[in-house]
């Protein structure tokens, strides 16, 4: 199988969709492993380091370059030097991929080769540009015709001109933003009733809340400047904290105000907000009946929370280690920091094997939710849903389940064992977060099963982006693999 894209563009898009082809072929057994997610960046916002890429670019970023391994092709099982054509003679594929550092959203920017970056970095003032990140670097050598290699991908074909040396990099802050810790930005946080700086929002080491999780918190989409459904965030979070014992130092009214003042102030459009209340550090132990509450409100952009081209494909899900716990165990209709540890553990156990998200079963072992959204299964055109008696009950599941049903869909709330999966034609995710998602992929010991998003699934997402005011995606507008 040859993956169908060439590298040479560097948007969000294509960058993941070369991390898709790159998990097609580990599919097929053309490669051992898929590639992990090109997620990374480091920023190059410091002097000395922008005057060495000014310099040498090559060597800042990738030093010493003599040693560059030889891909053997492993569509065809041949080693390099067994490979050879009659009139062009002997391949040379050199391929090499530098992840400067994991984590957060992927790389958007623009490609550039790597002898062009000193005049880039040079003329960042004129650019109006005074950050840098780099996403990651490939450097491949392509001589004549190949037994193509691409992100270790062999594909045998005729090899695109090469570029020798590539970056992948942004400029501007705006695009570098989510590669910025959440410690060190700009803007500003709502805490205990007023907009601070964003870096002087602080919380002492010894307080209850981070020791011992007495914590709840929100998470809140931001379309074209409003939160969606704020009244029932705002009511979810009073209603989590007097679960745990305490009140929310805000009224609804003082909550929907600080909210809209925190948007204007980080001039937030399409973002996320994060409410979230907490036990003070006034006493340290189980007990802290004296602790003072405080509450703080973060606004950022954030794009979607799984890639773009999810909605295409469907997401690869693998099923979790750990099972949501039983109402009498846990405070399980509050939306508590505590309940989200074992999500945390089970999306770092998929994401290590390649999966984008895992699929959580209660203590029953019946089907329960994703680590932060709860799932759908279309069934002879019907859509099943798990019954939320052990997890939350989420504003976005509420919200599809009133769109099908105005479409006349019919909805089953209902124990769903895991078996079950095999009967459905469809599967997605709901939530604040995820929007709306296909599954297209679950795997594991429970059962292997794999669904193609289709009809009931694209009228979700399309009925869903209408109501927050979002443009529809359309089968014309997906990325292609």
């Amino acid at each position: 199988m040859c993956p169908g894209l060439a590298i040479g563009i560097g948007d969000a898009g294509t960058l993941r969709l070369r991390q898709l082809a790159f998990e097609l072929a580990a599919l097929e057994g053309q490669v051992e492993q898929p590639l992990p997610p090109v997620s990374g960046a480091r920023i190059l916002d410091d002097e000395p380091l922008l005057h060495e890429l000014a310099e040498n670019a090559t060597q800042a970023l990738l030093g010493d370059l003599e040693n560059i391994e030889q891909f053997p092709d492993r569509h065809l099982r041949m080693a390099p030097d067994e490979m050879d054509d009659a009139v062009m003679g002997p391949p040379e594929t050199i391929l090499r991929e530098d992840r400067i550092r994991l984590g957060g959203e992927i790389a958007i920017g623009e490609e550039q080769e790597l002898d062009t970056l000193p005049d880039l970095v040079l003329d960042r003032r004129e650019r109006e540009c005074d950050r840098f990140y780099v996403s990651h670097i490939d450097i491949t050598r392509n001589l004549g015709y190949q037994k193509g290699v691409f992100c270790g991908v062999a594909c045998g074909r005729l090899a695109p001109p090469a570029k020798t040396q590539y970056v992948a990099i942004c400029c501007g802050e705006e695009d570098a933003m989510s590669m910025i810790p959440f410690d060190d930005r700009d803007g500003f946080i709502w805490y205990d009733g007023r907009l601070v700086p964003w870096r002087e929002a602080k919380l002492h080491v010894l307080s209850h809340g981070l020791h011992y999780a007495s914590c709840v918190f929100e998470g809140e989409r931001v379309y074209n400047g409003k939160v969606f459904h704020l009244e029932d965030h705002n009511e979810r979070l009073h209603n989590s904290a007097r679960i745990l014992g305490f009140e929310v130092p805000a009224s609804m009214d003082d909550l929907a105000k600080a909210t809209e003042e925190l948007i204007s102030a980080n001039n937030i459009v399409d973002g996320y907000v994060r409410p979230i209340a907490w036990r003070g550090a006034e006493q340290m132990g189980v007990s802290a009946q004296a602790t003072k509450i405080h509450l703080a409100l973060a606004a950022w952009d954030w794009p979607a929370y799984f890639p773009p081209e999810a909605r295409a494909r469907g997401i690869r899900m693998k099923w979790a280690n750990w099972a949501r716990p039983a109402p009498y165990t846990a405070p399980t209709e509050a939306k508590a920091a505590g309940l989200y540890m074992i999500c945390t553990l089970s999306k770092h156990m998929a994401e290590a094997e390649g999966f984008d998200d895992a699929l959580m079963l209660d203590w029953r072992g019946r089907l329960a939710e994703g680590t932060g959204a709860n799932i759908f299964l279309v069934i002879n055109g019907e859509l099943h849903t798990p019954t939320p008696d052990c997890f939350l009950n989420g504003i976005t599941r509420q919200t599809v389940i009133a769109l099908a049903r105005k479409r006349g869909i019919k909805v089953i709330e209902r124990a769903i064992m895991p078996a079950e999966l095999a009967k459905a034609d469809e599967v997605f995710l709901t939530g604040s977060a995820a929007e709306v998602t296909p599954v297209g992929e679950v795997a594991g010991e429970v059962g292997h099963y794999r669904f193609t998003p289709g009809a009931i699934c694209r009228l979700m997402w399309e009925d869903f982006d209408r109501i927050v005011g979002k443009q529809v995606a359309t089968a014309a507008s997906e990325p292609r693999s």
